[in-house]
């Protein structure tokens, strides 16, 4: 049986054919293989100028494409570098028709080529593909930007855990995981406890609003001097504690703290009113014990501090195996 079919049925059909003569030239062309460069005007001119068939191998005539009829094929458009797929039938008249497609690339030539849901036969699949590939793109979009917050949110709760929410500093928890990190990873620091004086005057004379606003002028007063590798933390009412890490000159750790005294004693204005304190500080460092130990160190740094506020107030001492001396600067 002959089935003929004219130039619009064609194109409804197999938008994407390519029909040659007997001799190998092109005499039609689908609407869509139309609007890739080169296959525009391909009317005229012979198959072998506008593709080269990759494979199977040797195929470089009109006789070798006969013999190869029924079989796909994997062409190459020669000015558009486009890589199609293709099926050669012979017609009647001794020519071939040559139905091709895009393959696996039919979502880079969508794009490229401006190609819509017209540019492809009803019965093609391609076009449900590309909307399952959208909506794949789509889901995987918004699933990005959900791991994305999920993320943030794992991120600022975290750091939420580790902060002290009055002042912004690091807290207990914080502190404890750098002590074991730093005590791991054998890296000598020095530790400096920081206590308050006439903290509690000032919370009885001008309130607790007074005294959170202290707490947090004393955070940014510790944050100034100190670097950024140290570790600040509030860990109590009124009590601070500093982490130096690589920082094991006894002379050093005297100097800073002495600096941080002198910052505090500088009247703080709350409403109109002067807030004054002072700070008593006690010393240690990894490098006089043994084997550190955070609880241990801690401790020895709170007896020095309790060493400071005997002696006076506004005091630096430096913990010692034989009691607490006073650390010359």
């Amino acid at each position: 049986m002959t089935l003929g079919l004219d130039h619009l049925a064609l194109a409804r059909l197999m938008p994407m054919h390519v029909s040659l003569d007997a001799r190998g030239v092109v005499c039609g062309v689908g609407p869509t293989l139309a609007k890739l460069p080169g296959a525009a005007a391909a009317v005229g001119k012979g198959f072998g100028d506008l593709f080269t068939v990759r494979r199977p191998a040797g195929v470089v005539s009109m006789a070798d494409l006969r013999a190869r009829a029924g079989q796909c094929l994997h062409l190459l458009l020669h000015d558009s570098g486009a890589q199609l797929r293709g099926l050669a039938m012979p017609t009647v008249d001794g020519g071939l028709l040559i139905n091709l497609s895009f393959g696996i690339g039919v979502i880079e030539a969508v794009r490229q080529h401006a190609l819509t849901d017209a540019d492809f036969a009803p019965t093609d699949l391609a076009v449900e593909m590309l909307y399952l590939v959208e909506v794949k793109s789509a889901v995987m979009q918004e699933l990005k930007r959900l791991n994305l917050r999920l993320q943030g949110a794992k991120v600022a709760a975290e750091e939420q855990a580790l902060t002290d929410t009055l002042t912004g500093l690091r807290n207990r928890r914080a502190l404890d995981m750098v002590l074991t990190q730093l005590i791991a990873q054998s890296t000598p620091f020095g530790l400096m406890q920081i206590d308050l004086d006439y903290f509690k005057q000032v919370n009885d004379t001008l309130g607790h609003a007074a005294g959170d606003f202290v707490l947090r002028e004393v955070a940014a007063a510790l944050t100034i001097e100190t670097r950024s590798s140290d570790t600040v933390a509030r860990v109590g009412g009124d009590e601070f504690v500093v982490i130096l890490p690589g920082l094991s000159d006894a002379v050093r750790l005297g100097q800073i703290a002495r600096r941080i005294i002198d910052r505090l004693m500088l009247p703080m204005d709350f409403a109109g009113a002067p807030c004054r304190i002072s700070a008593s500080i006690g010393l240690t460092m990894s490098t006089r014990y043994a084997t550190p130990e955070a609880d241990r160190m801690l401790a020895d740094a709170d007896a020095a501090t309790y060493a400071s506020k005997r002696a006076g107030r506004a005091q630096v001492k430096f913990h010692q195996e034989s009691g607490e001396g006073r650390l010359s600067a």
